[in-house]
């Protein structure tokens, strides 16, 4: 029996097949979304279709689920009609609705209410902004749902508005519902479109389900036997596609850095450093996300001039703690911490040490220290037993053998995978079969990095950091 995942991400939409009752991939398949922090949500459509024929279709399979971008806005209107086109989690033009909504309600009262204080990925902030700034499109609204509610809802065949459904992992991403409650709070969606909370009563929001529910039939793909799966925000499907479970985390070294943990515990960060999400198997998925991230090596590799081998190499020679050279690595600004306008600097040169292989090093230990950092954050709410780590990033053998220094914890690599899509497959059988837990899946071949641990190294990043003037 087949299943279907679904990754419909920024970038692109993968469609993987696989086997219900292992994960084996059968096949899969691939097209591209267009550029930009805003989109017509009928390209994701266009792009699911496109992946799914590339695939080799969909007529055999059994269930399918779509993993999804998170925090997205799409608007609808009665007729079921896009009102504009969407934001996604990257546009930051709510960034100041973000402050306001803060400022409003207090960072505690939002950390309390729902898990996590606006920044400007939240649906909640976009929301704001559309009050401000297109007033006649938030009138118009008649429902708000997710990149992934609204690509499922599709599938579905798009037959009304409330046929709309989503999960707790992407619900808890909108900054208007509580997860440990399982119920939207239509008090702060009033708030945010300035509207009264009886007028936002009557806007329709997607039904949550619960991990393993079927949220009716993928009559839409023409594979009206198929059942259609809760779906999930990415990150919740990341963490279920490498059956993450609580006490273990993973970072992803991509374009940014994402810290995620899988917690029996829900959180409320009132600082803001932690989004207090929810994972796809009912649990709590505590979200760490850094700005800066696998491009932190890559700005001092061609600084070097080298190859990333050669690189590896040079990070490789140097002795851990790269001869004092200390990195602080804000080539961005960054968000966590919060230091939007910061700047990277190189710290403790000297005649003697300001060599290849220790900027080589100190650039791969300060990915490692500024996750590292997260890391620890996340232990204080448990013993971290597992790391895993994935993305491009992880690619690097130098990545790979400093990271038990810096970590002070084993560090296992998974294979080279869509994890996301795999994490939609992998629920899809679950609401196919039923049960407590979803299918055991294994992941393939682990490889297992250990090295002594330096603590000193996670200690000078420390000492440097508070030694700035931010």
């Amino acid at each position: 029996m087949l299943v279907a995942g679904v990754d419909t991400s920024t970038q692109s939409c993968k469609v993987l097949v696989c086997r219900a009752d292992d994960g084996t991939v059968v096949r899969s398949g691939q097209a591209p979304h267009p550029d930009g922090t805003s989109c017509d949500p009928a390209a994701w459509w266009d792009a699911f279709q496109l992946a799914a024929v590339r695939a080799g279709g969909l007529a055999d399979v059994a269930a399918i689920s779509v993993g999804g971008q998170q925090h997205g806005m799409v608007c609808l209107d009665a007729d079921g009609a896009v009102i504009r086109d969407a934001l996604l989690w990257n546009d930051t033009r709510s960034a100041r609705a973000a402050r306001e909504l803060t400022d409003e309600l207090g960072a505690e009262a939002w950390a309390n209410a729902v898990g996590s204080v606006p920044v400007a990925s939240y649906t909640v902030t976009k929301l704001r902004w559309l009050a401000d700034n297109e007033p006649d499109n938030a009138a118009r609204i008649a429902a708000i749902c997710l990149p992934h509610d609204w690509l499922t809802w599709k599938m579905a065949g798009a037959k009304s508005l409330e046929g709309l459904t989503t999960d707790r992992s992407d619900a808890s991403g909108t900054g208007y519902f509580d997860a440990v409650a399982g119920e939207y709070r239509r008090d702060l969606l009033a708030h945010a479109l300035r509207i009264d909370e009886a007028d936002a009563e009557r806007i329709i929001l997607p039904r949550v389900l619960g991990p393993s529910d079927a949220g009716g039939s993928a009559d839409g793909v023409g594979a009206p036997e198929a059942l259609l799966g809760p779906g999930c925000g990415d990150n919740a499907g990341a963490a279920l596609g490498l059956g993450v479970g609580p006490g273990e985390t993973w970072l992803s070294l991509g374009t940014s850095g994402v810290v995620g943990a899988v917690s029996d515990q829900a959180w409320n960060d009132a600082t803001g450093t932690v989004s207090g999400f929810a994972d796809a198997t009912g649990r709590y998925l505590p979200l760490q996300v850094t700005l800066n991230g696998a491009p932190i090596v890559d700005h001092v590799r061609r600084l070097l001039d080298v190859d990333y081998s050669r690189f590896a190499e040079l990070a490789l020679e140097a002795e851990p703690g790269a001869g004092g050279l200390v990195l602080l690595p804000y080539f961005g600004g960054e968000r966590t911490p919060n230091l939007p306008d910061a700047t990277a600097s190189l710290h403790g040169m000297t005649s003697t040490n300001t060599t290849p292989a220790n900027l080589a090093r100190a650039a791969v230990e300060a990915l490692l220290c500024l996750l590292g950092v997260c890391v620890d954050r996340a232990a204080g709410h448990g013993e971290i037993t597992r790391v895993l780590l994935v993305g491009g990033g992880a690619k690097s053998e130098a990545t790979r053998r400093i990271a038990p220094s810096v970590l002070g914890r084993p560090v296992d690599v998974p294979p080279d995978g869509e994890y996301v899509a795999r994490g939609a497959a992998r629920q899809a059988a679950w609401a196919l079969e039923g049960g407590a837990e979803p299918p055991g899946w294994p992941l393939g071949d682990m490889r297992r990095y250990e090295a002594e641990h330096a603590p000193s190294i996670l200690g000078r990043y420390r000492e440097v950091f508070a030694s700035q003037s931010w």
